[in-house]
């Protein structure tokens, strides 16, 4: 592995308009954390929930909260080391594809 990389998940407490019937930013952000975890095992990461609504203090994450409440994104909006991954309904294989790029190794078996 060549580093430990960092996910974002920004997000709200209430579902985005377009995202009805699907789960909320913090179940995303809980269901993608067991997958990675499932999926690379004894490869530490660092996984964050971002709410949209209380911004961070880092000015590259303020920047995707803006985006997202400008409308450019819908959240929940996943971030692999600067890179959108996925958005509104994120899919593993991309989150997967990003991080191998990292060097992740997936588990055998």
């Amino acid at each position: 592995m060549k580093k430990q990389v960092e996910i974002c998940v920004y997000g709200a407490e209430v579902l985005c308009p377009s995202c009805v019937n699907m789960p909320s930013s913090k179940e995303t952000y809980e269901w993608l954390e067991a997958a990675v975890t499932r999926k690379y095992p004894n490869q530490p990461f660092t996984i964050s929930y971002i709410n949209i609504h209380e911004p961070p203090f880092e000015e590259e994450k303020k920047i995707y909260v803006e985006k997202v409440l400008n409308d450019e994104y819908f959240y929940p909006l996943v971030v692999i080391e600067n890179t959108v991954v996925g958005e509104g309904n994120p899919r593993l294989k991309a989150v997967y594809s990003e991080l191998e790029k990292y060097g992740y190794l997936p588990a055998e078996g």
